[in-house]
């Protein structure tokens, strides 16, 4: 049993990050004032109205039924809130995983979808419990940046034939095939439904400057549907393409997993843990930024991998934190997760009640909005910024958005991680260094400066500069050649290294050992405690060769 979760049983205040208790019930222990219970009301109820058509808007562009988006949306809403580690973060289905479900979809079916869902459920409560929640916030803000961006273009990509209404039998799933099928079939655009999608779009987007009164796309729903109603338009709607939407909630299944059917379909759920850790922990850190607060990482893990859980045994979709509506939350007065429990009801209570209307909606209107939402998604101003920047954080950026856009999200992630990394370890390379400590100008501090004055012939000092690890190694080699046959003592002073990893002790070995062949004189000194420490551990670093400074170097020659 946790530390966490003994303090808990045992009453006791655990306000720390790293806890495993929920929000919720740390914030209900301290009192809920009734003024900001009556905020969190108003504030839910605002948020399941914004999110009705965005929940119908991504089941239809994964490949699923609507009825699933609104299922995903009040189970990953009330698990997400009751238990998550958030004040404020939102769960539910979101336009990040259109192109994952619906490549899932392609390949193993709706079963199949489900089986990975659940799958990813425990494989995040897993991460949550192993504390990998604080790991996941060291991703690369560049490479979120890079697949966010992608994903935001493959989103609009599939909602064109939609909001121009055009005849297209089938949609080519790669990017490029679908562009050359769009483009050989505009003529067929339909004007009906591109004004349908053009109102749904400024709608979405300018509504909220001049009233606060009605979210935009709930405004562009309201609007467009009544339109296509009352006038009889010509245009595909959610219920002529997928019949009546379910007003029943349905009843739980449990997934048996055998080992074949978890070798299947273990990379797509590894893909929706991935995916839906970052983009929860993502949500709950600009949350934090909104509100001045801070979550418990691991307890959100554990809470979004039971909301996917959940999602799948119900026949939803994956669940992961809601940036969008989150903010929504925040910015309608949210301060505790209850926003969240009122905003999953009211969906439950328009499910339950009004899903037959939801069948009327055009789907012009519903591509509208998610062309918002893929233009929201998307860190624009930070990708221009970019191109300006450091070549190596846009080499990530790009190849990240490009992988992303043109073959899968996975492979993205996972090559940008790579290039990501060698990009680290060639800059920290480059910051190592490792040269002879001169006086005057030359010398790197000015103790070594005054030491060096009446320094004898026969010692060279080496400064070592930076991190000491695999890819600074190289450095070793080249300075080897700068020791002659007048020096009889060489030292190594380290004051300003760090870190030291296996390679960096190993050549520093090999570095101590040759000199001894050669007949000379080795000290390391200046050693911060944490890289000491580490040095320590190896049989051939003994007492003799270190020393704490240049002084104590003399004073043992006798100098």
């Amino acid at each position: 049993m946790s530390s966490g979760f003994r303090q808990w049983i045992a009453g006791g205040d655990v306000p720390s990050e790293e806890s495993f208790v929920p929000k919720l019930f740390s914030l209900w222990k301290d009192g809920i004032s009734k003024d900001q219970l009556k905020q969190d009301v108003i504030a839910g109820v605002v948020v399941g109205i914004v999110a009705l058509p965005l929940a119908i808007a991504f089941a239809i562009a994964s490949g699923v039924s609507p009825e699933k988006g609104l299922i995903t949306a009040i189970i990953g809403g009330l698990v997400v809130s009751l238990f998550g580690g958030s004040r404020v973060q939102i769960g539910g289905p979101t336009g990040a995983f259109i192109i994952i479900v619906f490549g899932i979809i392609q390949k193993y079916g709706i079963e199949g979808l489900t089986v990975a869902t659940f799958m990813a459920g425990f494989l995040i409560m897993l991460m949550g419990f192993l504390r990998a929640g604080q790991l996941l916030k060291y991703f690369p803000h560049t490479l979120v940046v890079g697949f966010t961006a992608g994903i935001a273009v493959v989103i609009f990509s599939t909602q064109v034939k939609d909001l121009f209404g055009l005849t297209i039998a089938e949609v080519p799933a790669g990017f490029l095939e679908k562009w050359s099928v769009l483009g050989a079939h505009f003529g067929s655009l339909d004007p009906i439904a591109t004004t349908i999608g053009i109102v749904s779009i400024l709608l979405s987007l300018y509504l909220s400057r001049f009233t606060k009164v009605i979210p935009g796309p709930m405004a562009a729903i309201l609007v467009c549907t009544a339109a296509v109603y009352f006038l009889q338009l010509p245009v595909d709607t959610i219920g002529s393409r997928f019949g009546a939407i379910s007003s029943t909630f349905p009843m739980p299944q449990f997934h048996f997993v055998d080992l074949a059917t978890m070798r299947e379909l273990i990379q797509p759920a590894i893909a929706i843990a991935l995916l839906g850790s970052i983009e929860s922990l993502l949500s709950a850190v600009v949350a934090d930024g909104m509100i001045g607060g801070r979550h418990r990482s691991n307890m959100e893990l554990v809470a979004q991998g039971g909301a996917n859980v959940l999602s799948s045994m119900f026949g939803g979709i994956p669940v992961t934190g809601a940036i969008a509506r989150t903010a929504t939350n925040v910015k309608n007065g949210g301060r505790t997760p209850i926003s969240g429990v009122v905003h999953a009801l009211t969906l439950l209570v328009i499910m339950l009640v009004a899903a037959p209307l939801a069948g009327l909606v055009p789907m012009a209107c519903l591509a509208g909005i998610l062309v918002v939402v893929a233009w929201n998604m998307g860190e624009w101003s930070y990708f221009r910024n970019a191109i300006k920047g450091n070549r190596y954080d846009l080499a990530v950026l790009l190849v990240t958005f490009g992988i992303t856009v043109l073959f899968d999200l996975v492979l993205a992630i996972e090559v940008g991680m790579v290039l990501a990394a060698f990009i680290f370890m060639k800059r920290m390379a480059d910051v190592t260094d490792l040269k002879p400590a001169l006086g005057g100008e030359g010398s790197t501090t000015h103790m070594v400066n005054e030491e060096l004055k009446d320094l004898p012939k026969d010692i060279l000092v080496f400064e070592i500069t930076g991190p000491l690890f695999f890819g600074a190694a190289l450095r070793f080699q080249q300075v080897m050649a700068e020791i002659n046959d007048k020096h009889r003592v060489v030292v190594l002073r380290m004051k300003y290294v760090p870190l030291i990893d296996a390679t960096g002790v190993k050549r520093l070995e090999d570095m101590v050992r040759s000199m001894r062949t050669r007949k000379r004189m080795v000290y390391l000194t200046d050693i911060v405690p944490q890289v000491l420490l580490e040095l320590e551990k190896h049989p051939w670093f003994t007492p003799e060769l270190y020393a704490a400074d240049l002084a104590e170097v003399l004073r043992r020659r006798g100098g």
